[in-house]
């Protein structure tokens, strides 16, 4: 199976728990997703950018033809959303399994799906390219977007060509991860979300819990239906195929739905664990095969981004503990502010889990901190 991403570990995991060989193009080319590659190309561009470098569909083909059988067809990640026009020049050539770029194009629209949602009795947050009276309510987002990185305050004048303007909205981030089959939908979890801020990137993802089984859950059953409903009202509207997430705000009894990211997302590490591996299932739901899900497992399980504090050249050779996931290679350069690799946890519950990323971070570091400029490494920081 082809994969491209702007990271591609994620996937590339997923897919080996699926049985297939995975062949890689994406940003990073961390130790992990060498390990897992069958093949592995490097893509130009930077992380949080719209879209991927414009070699996309040479460095596929010669992944392709590295292969020792074809591909069954290639799954895409982030850094496709803002680019329907090269996700449709990439299924020309390879087998698209996941969303059209007819259905991507629909959802990342920021006035058409705002409209979208108002036709179908959807709470969304107003959205605007014109100029804002009163900006200290409003924020300023990339269309096409990801990872929370493009979001600021809103300014001056209209919204800057490909940007556009979102009404504050109060509430928890939470995120409902879908089957789609282009008419109904299959709820594979909901997640709470929250953010890593920094000084330049107030809204950057911070990580994803999944509550245990047993816990009482982080929304009550019968608002999780409207919002699987409205959920599902999009699907029949678009088309929408494969796994993809919902982002939602939440505030008692009220919400607001601001995006439909059309995309296996950064959810996989705490979603994958039924037994039927998930990259299956969204394969399955690509082609119209929909199928009820198994329960969720009993533990509660995380992952969180760890962001570099200081600029890494190069990376030392430590050795990297077996939670973290997306460990970036020896010798290689991490920006300051830049993704250094991913914590994950289980528990028992919600609360087992926090306290586990918060020990892991320390661990990582008191691992790093003989490099460090400052006295905390940013994966210190606990949810706000």
């Amino acid at each position: 199976m082809l994969i491209a991403a702007q990271s591609g570990r994620a996937l590339a995991q997923a897919a080996r728990r699926a049985g297939l060989i995975p062949l890689v193009l994406d940003l990073f080319g961390d130790a992990d997703t060498l390990a897992l590659a069958e093949h592995h190309r490097t893509a130009r561009g930077r992380f949080g950018a719209t879209r991927l470098g414009e070699d996309v569909l040479r460095q596929l083909d010669e992944l392709a033809g590295l292969s020792r059988t074809p591909p069954i067809g290639i799954v895409l990640g982030s850094g496709f959303e803002g680019a329907p026009d090269l996700m449709a020049a990439v299924a020309r050539r390879h087998r698209l399994i996941g969303a059209s770029p007819g259905a991507v194009a629909a959802l990342k629209d920021p006035l058409g799906f705002a409209a979208l949602c108002a036709r179908l009795s959807i709470p969304h947050p107003p959205v605007t390219l014109d100029p804002l009276a009163d900006r200290a309510g409003w924020l300023l987002k990339r269309a096409g977007g990801s990872g929370g990185s493009h979001i600021r305050a809103a300014g001056a004048g209209r919204a800057p060509p490909g940007a556009y303007f979102q009404a504050r909205m109060p509430g928890r981030a939470h995120a409902l991860a879908i089957l789609a089959d282009g008419r109904g939908l299959e709820i594979v979890g909901f997640t709470e979300q929250w953010s890593a801020p920094s000084q330049l990137r107030p809204h950057r993802y911070g990580g994803a819990l999944e509550r245990g089984a047993t816990e009482h859950p982080a929304l009550p059953p019968a608002l999780e239906a409207e919002i699987a409903g409205a959920v599902a009202r999009i699907v029949a509207a678009t088309g929408l195929r494969g796994l993809a997430s919902a982002d939602f705000l939440l505030e008692g009894e009220a919400w607001w739905l601001t995006e439909i990211n059309p995309r296996p997302g950064a959810t996989l590490d705490v979603l994958d664990r039924r037994p039927t591996p998930l990259l299956a299932a969204h394969i399955a739901a690509s082609l119209g095969r929909l199928s009820r899900m198994e329960a969720a497992p009993s533990d509660a399980a995380a992952a969180a981004i760890c962001y570099a504090a200081t600029k890494y050249a190069p990376v030392p050779p430590i050795r990297w503990p077996d939670f973290v996931r997306d460990r970036p290679r020896a010798g290689s350069s991490v920006a300051r502010e830049a993704p250094l690799c991913t914590l994950i946890a289980e528990g028992p519950d919600a609360a087992a889990v926090r306290t586990r990323l918060g020990e892991r971070a320390n661990m990582l570091g008191a691992l790093l901190r003989p490099r460090e400029d400052d006295d905390e490494h940013e994966c210190d920081r606990r949810e706000p």
